[in-house]
Parts: C-alpha cells; sequence; structure tokens
C-alpha cells in the first residue's frame, strides 16, 4: 500500500475521551474512531489487525475440524424465553419489534440458534460428534461502557459450540477447543493465564477464562504464591483460617451510639476492629424480594457466589426506603436481632464468632455482645468476597491477585440447552437422550485491544509481526530525490514480490512525522531510504529496539526476509 494513495491519519494529541492505552493508542494510530458511547467504527488500518487475528482464530478452529458458518444477528425474543434466558440477560439485551409487533432481540450470544441448526442433523448417535462456529457481531446493551474496545456494546466474537452425545464425548470436544486456544493467544502474544470462573447466564458444568494479564483489567485473576492454582475473584472459595473463639458467652446490651453507622465509626466508637463487627447488608433481589446478607465487618458481599446460592439473575443494594421500612431505623442501623420479613443468609466465618457487635434496628443503636444464638440464619454459606492475606483453597499458601481482560472463555453446557430446545437424538438403543453442548468464544476486538495493552511504549503501539498492519514499511526521506524516491518503489515491489505486508511512506511530509506515523501504528520493521542511497545504504530499524542498522542496499531484502521468517 502506498500511504500518498490511501485513507490514512493519524492525531498528534491523546483522545480526550478514552480511559484507557490501549483505546487511546488504537484512536491516535487511526485504526478506530468512537461513534457513540461503546460502538466503534473498524477503520482501514484497524480493520488489517482484526483481519490477522481472525485469520488465525480460523486458521486453529479448522485445524480442529470445526465448521464456519453464519447465524443471524436479529433473533425473535421467544428462542431465549423457551431456554430460559431472557430474564437471565434483562436490560443487556437489545430489544424491538418489527412492523407487526413480533419482538425481536439483536443477539448477546447464539448457544439457541446452534442448538436449533444442530437439530438438522444430530438424529442418530452416528452423527456425533461435530463442531460449528462462526465470526459474527454481538450486541449487549452495557450500563457502562469503557476502556475502549474492552467493554463495548457491539463487538466482533468468534463464538463455537460442540456437539457430543454424553460427557466423555464432550471433554474430547472441550480439550480440542481448549488446547486450540492455547495455541491462538500464543500467536497473538499475549501474557495470559487460564482461570475457573463462573459459570453465569451461560449456565452448564464448567467455565474457563483465558485472562490477558493487564493493569486495566476489569477482572481479578486470583493465583497462589507456591502452586498453579488459577480462579477468577467471583468464585474463589474463602478458606477461613481464625480458630473458634474460646471467650465466655456475654450478656447482649444495647448501646447507644450516636454519629457513627459506618463500620469504621463504629469500630472506632467501642475501640474494635471491623472484624469484631458484623454488618448486615439489605439486598432487593430479582426485584421481588429483599434479602439479608451478614458479613464479618471486615469482608465484603460476593454477589456473584449470592446469586448463585439464591438461583438469581441480578441484585441490588436495597433503597434507603425498603431498608428504613424493613428495619424501622435510619439507614445504618441494620442487624439481625429482630429483624423480621426478610430471608437471612449468614456467611459461614460467623458460625466462629462470640460476643460480636451488630446494628439494632434502632437509630443511632448497636447491639454488644451479640451472638449466633440471639437470631436465626435461614442459611449458612460461603458468601464472602475473597481478598489480600486469604490463602489457596489447594495449598494453604498465600493468594496472589492480578487484573485481566477475559478475551476467550469455555463452557461445558452439558445438556442445558437441548433440553430447553428440545435437541436429541437416539442412542444405539432406539432411546432418545439429550445432546451434550459446550460452548467456546473469543474476542476479537479484546484480543487486539489487550495486545496494544500488553506491547506499547511511549511512542505507540508495538504490534508482534503476526498481526501488525503491516510488516514492514519503506519510508523515503525526501521525495524529490529521484533516487531515493526509485529505490524505495523497487524495494517496495521486492517486498510485495515475496508475499511481504509492506508499505510505502511516499507522502509529502517530513521525516520526522513519517517516523513518528511508523512508531505510532507498530510496524515492525522500518526501512529507511535517506541521504545514504548514493552509497549503496539503507537504514533497518526493528520496533521497540533503539538500535539502527545500516545495511547495504543489495542485502537488505535478504536481512529482512531472515527476521521475517524467524
Amino acid at each position: 500500500m502506498k500511504l500518498s494513495e490511501s485513507f490514512f491519519y493519524t492525531l498528534r494529541e491523546d483522545a480526550k475521551d478514552e480511559d484507557s492505552t490501549s483505546g487511546n493508542l488504537l484512536v491516535r494510530s487511526g485504526m478506530i474512531k468512537k461513534s457513540s458511547s461503546g460502538v466503534y467504527m473498524i477503520m482501514p488500518m484497524g480493520k488489517r489487525v482484526l483481519r490477522k487475528i481472525e485469520s488465525i482464530i480460523r486458521e486453529e478452529m479448522d485445524a480442529t475440524g470445526a465448521q464456519e458458518l453464519s447465524m443471524p444477528a436479529l433473533i425473535l425474543e421467544d428462542i431465549y424465553v423457551k431456554s430460559g434466558r431472557r430474564d437471565a440477560f434483562g436490560a443487556n439485551m437489545f430489544a424491538l419489534k418489527d412492523r407487526y409487533d413480533k419482538a425481536y432481540v439483536l443477539g448477546p450470544t447464539h448457544e439457541e440458534l446452534f442448538a436449533l441448526a444442530a437439530g438438522m442433523k444430530g438424529k442418530s448417535y452416528k452423527d456425533f460428534p461435530y463442531n460449528l462456529y462462526q465470526i459474527q457481531t454481538k450486541y449487549r446493551d452495557e450500563t457502562r461502557p469503557r476502556y475502549g474496545l474492552i467493554r463495548t456494546r457491539e463487538f466482533v466474537m468468534k463464538d463455537a459450540y460442540s456437539f457430543d452425545t454424553d460427557l466423555e464425548g464432550l471433554h474430547e470436544s472441550y480439550m480440542k477447543m481448549f488446547n486450540a486456544y492455547c495455541r491462538i493467544f500464543d500467536r497473538l502474544h499475549l501474557n495470559y493465564k487460564i482461570v475457573k470462573a463462573d459459570t453465569g447466564a451461560m449456565g452448564g458444568l464448567l467455565s474457563e477464562e483465558f485472562q490477558a494479564i493487564c493493569e486495566i483489567g476489569e477482572d481479578i485473576v486470583v493465583g497462589c504464591e507456591q502452586c498453579d492454582f488459577s480462579s477468577n475473584m467471583e468464585i474463589t472459595e474463602v478458606i477461613d483460617t481464625a480458630e473458634t473463639s474460646d471467650a465466655a458467652f456475654e450478656a447482649l446490651e444495647m448501646v447507644e451510639t450516636p454519629n457513627a453507622k459506618t463500620i469504621e465509626e463504629v469500630a472506632a466508637f467501642f475501640r474494635k476492629t471491623p472484624a469484631d463487627f458484623v454488618k448486615t447488608l439489605l439486598y432487593q433481589v430479582d426485584g421481588k424480594e429483599i434479602v439479608a446478607f451478614l458479613l464479618r465487618g471486615d469482608r465484603e458481599l460476593n454477589e456473584t457466589k449470592a446469586l448463585k446460592l439464591l438461583k438469581a439473575n441480578e441484585m441490588e443494594l436495597a433503597s434507603f426506603a425498603d431498608v428504613e421500612r424493613i428495619t424501622k431505623a435510619k439507614v445504618g442501623f441494620a442487624g439481625p436481632i429482630r429483624l423480621e420479613g426478610v430471608k437471612i443468609i449468614m456467611d459461614r466465618q460467623i458460625m466462629k464468632m462470640k460476643n460480636f457487635i451488630v446494628g439494632a434496628n434502632k437509630s443511632d443503636h448497636h447491639y454488644i455482645n451479640a451472638n449466633i444464638s440471639d437470631f436465626h440464619a435461614d442459611e449458612v454459606a460461603d458468601i464472602a468476597l475473597v481478598k489480600a492475606g486469604d490463602i489457596c483453597p489447594q495449598c494453604k499458601a498465600k493468594l496472589t491477585f492480578t487484573k485481566g481482560i477475559e478475551v476467550g472463555n469455555t463452557f461445558k453446557l452439558g445438556t442445558k440447552y437441548a433440553d430447553s430446545l428440545g435437541l436429541q437424538y437416539l442412542d444405539q438403543d432406539n432411546t432418545l437422550k439429550p445432546v451434550v453442548m459446550g460452548s467456546y468464544g473469543i474476542g476479537l476486538e479484546r484480543c487486539m485491544a489487550a495486545v496494544a495493552e500488553q506491547h506499547h511504549d511511549e511512542a505507540g503501539i508495538i504490534w508482534p509481526q503476526e498481526i501488525a498492519p503491516f510488516s514492514v514499511a519503506v519510508v523515503v526521506v525526501a521525495n524529490k530525490d529521484e533516487t531515493q524516491m526509485q529505490v524505495a518503489e523497487s524495494l517496495y515491489q521486492q517486498l510485495k514480490a515475496q508475499g511481504i505486508d509492506v508499505l510505502l511512506d511516499d507522502r509529502k511530509e517530513r521525516p520526522g512525522v513519517k517516523f513518528k506515523d511508523m512508531e505510532l501504528i507498530g510496524i515492525p520493521y522500518r526501512i529507511t531510504v535517506g541521504r545514504r542511497i548514493n552509497e549503496g545504504i539503507v537504514e533497518l530499524n526493528i520496533r521497540g529496539n533503539e538500535e539502527k542498522q545500516e545495511i547495504a542496499l543489495n542485502e537488505i531484502v535478504i536481512k529482512l526476509m531472515s527476521y521475517l521468517h524467524k
């Protein structure tokens, strides 16, 4: 591609409305442009990167025997109702009606349609196994789109689905996909971890996430100092190392606590620590009921664990009005003693506590010396969020915490969708049985953003060669110099003939502008044709390497090819 004849631009200033390094660099390098909140145009240079990511994914999918197809984005809402997922997606689904008042949604994911498609072939056990995939746009009405391409409302996703007759077959299909994912992310040069995760709205038997390690990652990846334990923070078990208190039970006493309603204020009032307090959190669950959660004062509620325990889809803190109605007190004084009309779920760590402090359900008052015999809990479970200082569930060493961007996920779905949508096959005994499914997703634009987050410097993006928009840039220092232009054109044509993705920067710009642009857009190799061309010398720059190499013109192509084919 010759830049003088192309749609090409870069921005000198940082993008004011981007809150991530990758978002800023991708906008400045002319690869993406925001059109509205969470929606981006993919510009020509960015499209080249995405196409190469897509090519790597397609190669690895095809190598497993998976077959590509294409599903519609416009889907009858009733399909998600039948599978039981319409409520689970809730407001995250874009919903609309056609001219006949028929309800449709824009597909956030396609398990249901793939299950329906599979019914065209899966009649007998002899038809299995097989795997279908697509690379297609998805739509989710995110509450808070952010971090450029990392959390958007419209995005391209590769989703694959395996179909088997039993769990053994599912495991074999799952491992094929799992290993393909490892190869894909290795080829993208991502630093990633594989973690166990919550199955969420997808449901099923197992979920694993491929997390690109990154400072702006929205997920917390929990690891271990000593063993290979790795898990998403949302599902990590809290191992309680506290000893059961051997203190004598003290008499329950209500104490006036004026101007003390937060954990910190109450702890300071009694000269205790937050760990001596049991807090009561009231949540509205699925918009139907209020549930009280009891946790040690130094712990936070793990909403994912709570939702799973309640078999619910969503939850939010109860309104001030609901809290005051239920507790008959101002907000900040809720407690479990004589709390009526709500289900109470207690974190299991509290079982070991004695003589703790709780809200008294009376404004400006707390109880001291409360014990679990003073109230009734409907259920006791691990509902706390893991935190620094906790220990590994596998080896009891200290846990570690890093941030990650989820770039891929794999699910063992089991028969969830087959059961709800009637996907069955006849076994060897001529008995109808449900098909066993797996689901496997990769976010292409997230991969692009994650690579940019992990591979950049002050000058711009440093793309790995496999996905760079161009592998080589030939830059002319002086356009008015006929020799420089002729040599640059010749090198450009030679590299094209070798099948190399090469661009020729023949713009009428200052050399410094050209060099900065090539660094910003992350071209791995730059050949500079300048003043020494009369001596038969050109300059080779490797992106991310400060060192410049002066190489004879008649050797540059061979030298470059040796780098490109390492």
